[in-house]
């Protein structure tokens, strides 16, 4: 039996304390109750049943209602979804578990019917993505929305959305947040050159392009201070013109500043999808700059198994490894890798949306013995 040790190890995430380094990557879900957006009951169930977990990560959250791109989409800008976070975080907290939530904004990714008054969604510039959204129960996806260049006096509005997100996640309980920069949405559109058109203080150079991603952390920082943020990144995936003329450059020198914050981890998306391909020299290269500039943890995501994760933590290439669909079959996934699996297959089919089925009915590891 392949050695999983590594990942049963504990590890401090800046100020987080996690038991194990089997950790719960964000995943979108698709059950938040309505209207509202409102995590209720069952999303309290779920989590509840993945707090063996050395760090949730909560799913991916609106942080305003410009920032809302995917239909049943939790958000923690009002007071009704700070309430039903909280029952998350007090029911994953009595189970012993450790849990952040992830701050979204989509930027160019949806759709006018899902803005406030049918409004386009913003972008850095006014490129539309090739990629589909739902926006509703009973509808096929739809292709997104032409976005609108922000204009730069709005951006400071943008920051406070962040920042506002963030002190609502620190009322409703959570132990820390991570700002999610990765998968092509608002602050990835920022970094890449494909994206980013931009002639203002926010476009052009390397610096400007990344100017934005580093206010929004460093407002961040300023709510909850740096041990308890984290910053997710996808420097290797890329599709239409969500590009970057130097990904190597561009993250490398962002993961040296978020560093430099002294954040409490990087996680970076490593592959997607099934692929199998990793680009060694981009992962190398953003790990060192993150942790030789000051930052805590190097997380590693994307199409890994247990095996797999526990021997890039062994090599050093990961100081914890964040599972996804794993995560989603295997509500106990943690306490399966300290008994060596088995491990449950998943079921795209109820991925997203719906109710129990898919989401609070695998069975954990007793339970499907018995």
């Amino acid at each position: 039996m392949a050695d999983l040790s590594p990942l049963l190890k504990p590890i401090a995430i800046g100020d987080i304390e996690a038991p194990n380094r089997v950790l719960m990557a964000p995943l979108t879900r698709s059950r938040a109750a309505q209207p509202g957006d409102v995590p209720y009951d069952l999303n309290v169930e779920y989590y509840r049943q993945r707090a063996g977990s050395g760090l949730i990560i909560a799913e991916a959250t609106q942080i305003s209602p410009q920032g809302k791109g995917y239909a049943f989409t939790p958000g923690i800008h009002s007071a009704e979804q700070v309430e039903g976070w909280k029952k998350v975080n007090d029911t994953v907290h009595a189970a012993g578990g450790r849990i952040v939530l992830q701050m979204w904004h989509v930027g160019r990714i949806s759709h006018t019917a899902l803005q406030l008054d049918g409004a386009q969604p913003v972008a850095p510039s006014a490129i539309r993505a090739d990629s589909k959204t739902y926006i509703d129960r009973d509808s096929e996806m739809v292709q997104v929305s032409e976005p609108r260049a922000l204009e730069t006096d709005e951006i400071p509005g943008v920051i406070e959305q962040y920042r506002s997100a963030a002190q609502n996640a620190k009322d409703a309980g959570f132990d820390g947040v991570e700002i999610h920069g990765a998968n092509g949405y608002l602050l990835d559109q920022f970094c890449r050159t494909g994206t980013n058109k931009r002639t203002d203080n926010y476009g052009g150079s390397l610096d400007n392009r990344l100017r934005l991603p580093i206010e929004v952390a460093e407002a961040v920082v300023g709510v909850w201070g740096a041990g308890r943020v984290g910053y997710r990144i996808s420097p290797t995936g890329e599709r239409d013109t969500l590009v970057d003329d130097n990904r190597l450059e561009t993250y490398s020198t962002l993961a040296s500043r978020l560093g430099a914050l002294g954040l409490a981890y990087l996680h970076n998306v490593e592959s997607f999808g099934d692929e199998a391909q990793r680009y060694e020299d981009v992962i190398d290269a953003v790990r060192e700059n993150f942790l030789s500039a000051g930052g805590s943890v190097y997380i590693s995501n994307g199409n890994l198994d247990p095996e797999q994760a526990a021997q890039r933590i062994a090599q050093g290439k990961a100081g914890a490894v964040a599972f996804g669909k794993l995560y989603i079959s295997n509500p106990d996934l943690a306490e399966r890798v300290a008994a060596g699996g088995p491990f449950a297959p998943w079921n795209r089919e109820t991925f997203y949306g719906g109710g129990p089925e898919g989401y609070t009915d695998y069975p954990a590891m007793d339970e499907a013995t018995a």
